[in-house]
């Protein structure tokens, strides 16, 4: 039986990670992430997603600010 990732092919990027929690929308730049070509999906390596709950938990100043539009898909 032929394994379903045979053809999977990951590239390593640097990526824009989002998270939307309790209503407020945290966004962190460059993450170094595994990028499938095909789908777009992206993996992170365990020590990349405990810095990340390192990140977001410590509430530092942030890089800087953005604006962002909010649409309803109804």
């Amino acid at each position: 039986m032929a394994s379903p990732y045979r053809n999977e092919k990951l590239v390593e990027r640097l990526v824009t990670y989002t998270l939307l929690k309790d209503g407020q929308l945290f966004v962190v730049e460059n993450v170094p992430a595994r990028v499938d070509v095909e789908t777009g999906e992206q993996y992170f390596s365990p020590q990349t997603v405990e810095r990340l709950q390192r990140i977001l938990q410590e509430k530092r100043p942030p890089a800087r600010f953005i604006q962002t539009p909010v649409y309803e898909f109804a």
